[in-house]
């Protein structure tokens, strides 16, 4: 059976769980569950925890999408008779205490033979093999294993520039999903500098004790200079996820979508709003996969030839990649007869109005975290043929597999070939009628990192 998830379902950001003091009468979990119903909040887990005299102890869980729900949902279920609420957790909070990720020895040390092969004095004999046979260090020590995750915490999720401190449960929580699905010891490198120079030389100085970088919420257009003055001076793969694997995620579930619909990718007009980070890389892979009538949006409205509010180099060239007809009207105006939107903006940037304006069996992707430019629901509702979110299309698909396969051939880069071979290996694993694999089965990430490493060797 497919895995899901109930807080994609309830669309809940926020999970709490309330213990509760209940006296042991026939209906009381009735009337609990009638008091939360009351505040149109979706119930989780109820677990038994124990029994009290004449009451029973239980852990009540609930799906809330901010903390004000949460206070309706504790004033709704204290009017309940019979009841007392003895405890409030957040159950998210909790599963970041003391961190999402820790380092552990992978040989077990149980005697001091052990210990003297791990550390001083045998450990010697292995920097001298290193010193006579450099290249041996991949095989001898971890490098064959260990990523970095780099931010400078200037864009991070949908917070924005919120500092590096703030970020670090971002990065421990990518380097979890790293151990998890793909073996692979990701480092968070917290790098509390907006000057992209000072980055890049940062990263150039650890590098060495990795056999790979991702940057990861580094804010545009600094995020491109850093990524490519990184890649020119090292000789390992650095890859800026918040690009590559959100383009190559995109392009697996859009790839699904026109096959259910029929499309022909070459035959389609695509809009995309927003050209930082996201959106600048998703428009190089689909005109990469054969897309050739793209339109790129800013705050400022149509990126054209001519343009001279709020550009820069990388808007730019995008103004001279796409937009063919150098169109210059208003979003609502672009919106009309395209067959394709990508969201990469803002929280309810896009209306019912302009999806409805759009080609018959539209495919719709808004993608802003944590709130999408529209819902999937009001997408659906005003015509779009196929509608997904940030929820579904997520880069946790594609980046684990992106780096075990360059890891394990000892690839240089992680190329535009490598991508499209993931995405193409995404979409061929899906299942029927679905526009993208389970994420939480190894399979998948086994697949993409088998398909990355066939990619690079041809």
């Amino acid at each position: 059976m497919r895995k899901s998830s109930w807080q994609e379902r309830y669309l809940a950001s926020q999970i709490y769980t309330l213990r509760c003091k209940i006296e042991d009468n026939v209906g009381m979990l009735g009337k609990i569950f009638t008091a939360i119903g009351q505040t149109n909040t979706n119930l989780g887990d109820v677990t038994t925890i124990g029994i009290e005299g004449k009451s029973k102890i239980r852990d009540i869980q609930v799906y809330c999408s901010s903390k004000q729900q949460l206070d309706k949902v504790i004033e709704s279920v204290k009017q309940v008779a019979g009841l007392e609420i003895l405890n409030v957790q957040d159950d998210v909070m909790e599963i970041h205490r003391r961190g999402a990720i820790d380092i552990k020895s992978r040989i077990p040390i149980r005697t001091l033979t052990d210990l003297r092969m791990i550390y001083t004095p045998g450990v010697a004999s292995v920097c001298q093999k290193i010193v006579a046979e450099p290249d041996s260090a991949w095989e001898y020590t971890g490098l064959c294993d260990r990523v970095a995750v780099v931010t400078n915490g200037t864009a991070v999720l949908g917070l924005g520039n919120i500092g590096v401190v703030p970020s670090l449960p971002v990065m421990e929580g990518k380097a979890a999903i790293f151990s998890e699905f793909a073996n692979i010891s990701a480092v968070p490198m917290l790098v509390d500098s907006k000057n992209p120079d000072e980055v890049v030389e940062t990263v150039c100085k650890i590098a060495k004790s990795f056999g790979a970088i991702q940057l990861e919420d580094i804010s545009a257009p600094t995020c491109f200079e850093i990524e490519k003055k990184l890649q020119d001076r090292l000789d390992i793969p650095v890859m800026h996820d918040d690009q590559h694997g959100t383009a190559t995620v995109l392009l697996a579930a859009l790839m699904n979508a026109l096959k259910k619909t029929k499309k022909d990718p070459k035959k389609c007009s695509v809009l995309i709003l927003g050209a930082g980070a996201a959106g600048v890389a998703i428009t190089k892979i689909l005109l990469k996969f054969g897309v050739k009538d793209i339109v790129v949006y800013d705050s400022c409205g149509a990126i054209y030839r001519g343009r001279t509010e709020k550009m820069n180099i990388y808007k730019q060239q995008l103004a001279e990649i796409t937009n063919k007809e150098n169109q210059q009207c208003s979003l609502l105006e672009g919106f009309k007869g395209k067959d394709i939107f990508i969201g990469v903006a803002q929280p309810n940037a896009v209306s019912k109005e302009m999806i409805a304006a759009m080609a018959k069996d539209a495919l719709v992707f808004p993608l802003s975290n944590p709130v999408g430019e529209i819902t999937v629901k009001e997408a659906l509702e005003a015509g779009a043929a196929v509608a997904a979110d940030g929820r579904t299309i997520n880069n946790a698909l594609a980046y684990p597999g992106l780096f075990r396969g360059a890891l394990n051939i000892k690839a240089k880069d992680i190329t535009v070939d490598m991508q499209l071979a993931a995405a193409q290996t995404l979409a061929q694993i899906s299942p029927e009628g679905k526009l993208l694999p389970d994420i939480l089965e190894k399979a998948t990430h086994e697949a993409v990192t088998k398909a990355v490493e066939q990619a690079y060797k041809e």
